[in-house]
């Protein structure tokens, strides 16, 4: 592996210097997914010229891609790397610990540090997570939920998933978080987020927070297309007014073009979980922001957190669907009894 390091790092300083825009390369960290190299640019070489070369440098590593992107004063570019690890959601949640109320487990940072999102957190609330198919994007919110699940009681927290696909989340039905079955039609959910609007209206009037309630909608651009202003205005309005009430939105979507989704999440959404997409454009509708590197991506978990113009690259915690389902029978038992499994049994009884 450091051969393959200083090889890699070596040929970087060629390229750039070959291109005039020369820089030294003082490190990095190796992730489950990808090679991160810092680089510092000699001064007077142009940030935005190195930012070019992504396709050259790709080329002369041997590599699909790489994506380029500025942290303070340094250059970080990052190569995929020919064999990847899997981030497992279950070992991940032992190797924590305790964690706080209403945290989603997302995974493993650039560092290799675990990820967590707090919802309850006043800067978090809702979260928009997109990305196109092969993203991970059903995978990550499947983790999410689950986590969420085995450190909250029902009586802490409930979940509503619509999932007009009807694929993705079949693994969690039956979860006895779920306030009701998976809602799959469009009518339904329609009706289920009108639901929704007035319970949060109830529960503002009446200064209630508990239980949390998380409302998991998949694949938003195909509701707005199919139930136009009145998907629009209902999640609008839980996404405006909901953290009062102790309601948080995950909005997923495959399709972030401004015209799908572009005015329901300009500023509903502060927290952005933003996997491959198709183009530029669609990484600026995604993340919010220009130059994101998005559609670099290597896809099948590999995402991006995006929080107060903030970007921190991570590889998505998973969980198979038999594990899923496994996991699924012992909350139900656990449900039905005073004792409540720490993650740490949960994965020893799944290993």
């Amino acid at each position: 592996m450091q051969r393959l390091l200083d090889y890699q790092a070596d040929r970087i300083e060629q390229i750039l210097s070959a291109h005039k825009v020369p820089g030294r390369v003082l490190g990095g960290v190796v992730t489950p997914r990808w090679i991160r190299f810092e680089v510092v640019p000699a001064l007077g070489a142009r940030v935005d010229n190195m930012a070019r070369l992504s396709e050259e440098i790709a080329l002369w590593l041997g590599s699909r891609g790489v994506r380029i992107h500025r942290d303070g004063g340094r250059v970080h570019i990052e190569v995929p790397r020919e064999e990847s690890d899997v981030v497992q959601l279950l070992p991940l949640m032992a190797r924590l610990g305790a964690i706080p109320r209403h945290t989603a487990v997302l995974g493993l940072d650039e560092a290799g540090v675990p990820l967590l999102l707090r919802l309850s957190s006043p800067d978090i609330c809702h979260v928009l997570v997109a990305g196109t198919t092969g993203s991970g994007k059903t995978a990550l919110v499947r983790s999410m939920v689950l986590s969420l699940a085995l450190n909250n009681r029902p009586s802490q927290l409930q979940i509503v998933i619509i999932d007009p696909k009807r694929r993705g989340y079949n693994a969690l039905e039956g979860l006895p978080h779920l306030l009701r079955p998976i809602v799959c039609e469009v009518d339904e959910a329609i009706e289920i987020l009108d639901e929704l609007v007035r319970h949060m209206i109830q529960r503002d009037r009446e200064g209630v927070q508990e239980p949390r309630l998380v409302v998991v909608i998949d694949e938003m651009a195909d509701l707005v297309a199919a139930a136009g202003a009145a998907f629009v205005q209902m999640v609008t309005r839980l996404s405006q007014r909901g953290r009062e009430a102790g309601i948080h939105v995950i909005g997923c979507t495959q399709k972030p073009t401004v015209e799908a989704i572009g005015s329901l999440v300009k500023s509903n959404f502060p927290v952005r979980l933003v996997g491959s997409v198709a183009s530029p454009e669609d990484a600026r509708v995604a993340t919010g922001l220009r130059a994101s590197g998005a559609e670099k991506l290597l896809g099948r978990g590999d995402f991006l957190l995006v929080v107060k113009g903030e970007i921190i690259r991570f590889q998505a915690a998973y969980i198979g669907a038999s594990d899923a389902e496994r996991l699924l029978r012992t909350l139900r038992q656990q449900s039905q009894t005073t004792r409540f499994w720490s993650p740490a049994q949960a994965s020893s009884i799944l290993s």
